[in-house]
C-alpha cells in the first residue's frame, strides 16, 4: 500500500493548526499551504516561503501562540509569518530539546519525541527547557507520521490502509485513550510528501511500443519512416490536483508549475511511497505535444522493427513523455532506463 512519506524521512515538512487556519509546510517546494480545516480543505492558499524561513528541520505552531518555530539543528527560528519573515529572531536550543523524532507544540508547551528513550518531553521554553519533563510515551503514540497540537490534543497523521489518511486526536501521550478520528481532505493529501500515491494512484514507469514495422516480403527493404509521438508533461491529466489549491501573487511558482513540481517530487520518490526513483528534472515538462522525427532503416525479410519510448505516469495515466526513442528487433522493451535513478 502506497503511503505519506513520515516526516523523519521528508525533513522540511511540517503540519501545525494556527487560530487562524491549519498549515502544510513543504521546504522542499519552497512554499506552503494554508486552509481552513485539514479535514474540510476549504479556502485553500498557496503561498511562498520566505528564503530565510526555508531548509528548516521542523516547523511547528499552536493556536494560542502568534509565532511558528522553524527548528534547524541545534537552532530555531521564531517568526510570526512564514511568507515575510515578520519578527524574526534565532535562538539555541538547550542540550535537553536536541535531536528530537519529532517536535510539536500543543497550547503552551512544547512536546519534543524521543522513539529510542520512550519519552516524550514537555517544556515551556526550548531554549531554556523551562519545566521540562519526560513522560513515558505510549506505543500507539509511537505511529504518527507527522505531529500537531490541537487545542488540549495531540494530533498524529497515519495512513489507513481501508480510510487513508487520518489525524487522530489523544488527550495523553501516556494512555493514548483515543478522543477523534478525522480524515485529511484529499486536496490536502494531494500536497504531503507521497499523497498523489493515494488520491491519484502510485507512479509508473516504462517503455511503450509508439509504432512497429514489419517487412513481409522475401527481399530486405530500406524505409524512411516518420514517427509521430507526444513529448512533454501533460498537465490536463492532472490539472484536478490543483484545482481548489489558490497560489497566492507572491508564490515563483504558478498553479500549474506547482501542480508540475509536487508530480515531478512523487516521481523521484521509492516504490515504497508510489514513487518511480527517477530524476526528471531534465526532461521536458512544457505542456505536452505531437512531435515527428524522421528515420530510415533496412529490413531483412520477415523481420519487424519495434519503436519504444518511455513514459511516467500516474495510477493509470501517463502523464510525462519522454523525448527519447528506442529501436529493439523483438517485442520485449529495452533493458535500459533513460532517466537517472535515486
Amino acid at each position: 500500500m502506497a503511503r505519506i512519506i513520515p516526516q523523519k524521512d521528508a525533513p522540511g515538512t511540517g503540519i501545525f493548526r494556527k487560530r487562524h487556519g491549519d498549515f502544510v509546510v513543504r521546504s522542499d517546494l519552497g512554499c506552503y499551504l494554508r486552509t481552513e480545516r485539514l479535514e474540510t480543505g476549504r479556502c485553500i492558499e498557496i503561498r511562498e516561503l520566505h528564503p530565510s524561513c526555508r531548509g528548516g528541520d521542523h516547523y511547528l505552531g499552536s493556536e494560542r501562540d502568534p509565532d511558528i518555530y522553524i527548528i534547524k539543528g541545534d537552532s530555531y527560528r521564531v517568526v510570526q509569518d512564514l511568507n515575510t519573515d515578520e519578527g524574526a529572531r534565532v535562538y539555541e536550543l538547550h542540550p535537553n530539546c536536541r535531536g528530537g523524532d519529532h517536535y510539536m507544540k500543543r497550547a503552551d508547551f512544547f512536546f519534543i519525541l524521543f522513539f529510542g528513550q520512550g519519552v516524550v518531553r514537555g517544556v515551556c521554553d526550548l531554549s531554556t527547557d523551562s519545566r521540562g519533563e519526560d513522560i513515558p510515551l505510549h506505543p500507539q503514540c509511537c505511529l504518527g507520521l507527522y505531529y500537531f497540537g490541537i487545542g488540549s490534543y495531540l494530533a498524529l497523521v497515519t495512513v489507513d490502509q481501508r480510510w487513508g489518511a487520518q489525524f487522530h486526536l489523544y488527550k495523553s501521550f501516556i494512555n493514548a485513550n483515543l478522543a477523534a478520528v478525522y480524515s485529511i481532505h484529499p486536496d490536502l493529501v494531494s500536497f504531503l510528501p507521497g499523497g498523489l500515491a493515494l488520491t491519484r494512484g502510485p507512479s509508473f514507469s516504462g517503455w511503450e511500443c509508439i509504432k512497429t514495422i514489419s517487412n513481409d516480403s522475401d527481399t530486405p527493404i530500406t524505409w524512411t519512416h516518420v514517427v509521430a509521438r507526444k513529448v512533454g508533461f501533460a498537465k490536463e491529466k492532472v490539472a484536478s490536483i490543483g484545482r481548489n489549491w489558490n497560489v497566492g501573487a507572491s508564490a515563483s511558482l504558478g498553479a500549474g508549475e506547482l501542480t508540475a513540481a509536487v508530480v515531478k517530487a512523487q516521481f523521484s520518490l521509492s516504490a515504497q511511497y508510489g514513487g518511480s526513483s527517477a530524476k526528471t528534472e531534465k526532461e521536458d515538462w512544457t505542456e505536452a505535444r505531437e512531435e515527428e522525427e524522421s528515420f530510415q532503416a533496412t529490413l531483412e525479410p520477415k523481420q519487424s522493427l519495434y519503436v519504444w519510448q518511455y513514459r511516467l505516469g500516474l495510477g493509470q495515466e501517463p502523464i510525462l513523455f519522454c523525448r527519447d526513442i528506442k529501436f529493439t528487433k523483438d517485442p520485449t522493451p529495452p533493458a535500459t532506463i533513460p532517466l537517472p535513478q535515486f
